[in-house]
């Protein structure tokens, strides 16, 4: 072989290896970036559950302190909506992932609830991805309201904590600060 030659195959031989490596990677990837989307969407929502239950409690102080009483709680959220639904006198978190909390229902429909803690959990399969609901229902215990009347706020992700504001008024008021 001459010189020349020599080059041009260990120039090849480098280009075919790199190939093979970024085919490699590429698989892995392929495999293994679902899963950990999975995991990281399991820990939004077991953070998103620990989150109802820090708000639960803020509102069971105010009510055990009395009218006028008021608290403000931080509150990050990385994904999924919350959603102040003072109309039904809730508080839902919902979000979209690959990670299924409880047993998904069939065919779109939500499956079996769960109850952690005070909060009623349930997921439903949509294509490829579980839509996690968690809910905290006061509609027996308290009169939500959001900034004093009855109405649905929505708390998307953002990348700062959103401040609340909860107050007992006789009613339990929740306000965005």
């Amino acid at each position: 072989m001459k010189s020349g030659e020599k080059k041009a195959q260990v120039w090849i031989e480098t280009v075919v290896y790199t190939l093979v490596a970024l085919a490699i990677i590429g698989l892995f990837l392929t495999f293994a970036k679902p899963k950990i989307e999975e995991i990281q969407d399991k820990a939004i929502v077991e953070q998103s559950v620990t989150m109802l239950e820090d708000i639960n409690s803020v509102i069971l102080t105010i009510v055990q302190g009395g009218v006028g009483n008021q608290r403000i709680i931080e509150i990050g959220i990385k994904k999924g909506d919350l959603k102040i639904d003072s109309i039904n006198n809730q508080i839902v978190f919902q979000m979209d992932g690959r990670y299924a909390y409880t047993e998904p229902g069939a065919n779109g429909q939500d499956g079996s609830p769960v109850n952690v803690g005070n909060v009623i959990a349930s997921t439903k399969k949509i294509g490829s991805l579980n839509e996690v609901t968690l809910i905290s229902n006061y509609s027996n215990l308290y009169n939500i309201t959001y900034q004093g009347g009855k109405d649905i706020k929505v708390l998307n992700k953002a990348p700062v904590a959103y401040k609340l504001m909860i107050t007992n008024r006789g009613n339990i008021d929740i306000s965005v600060i």
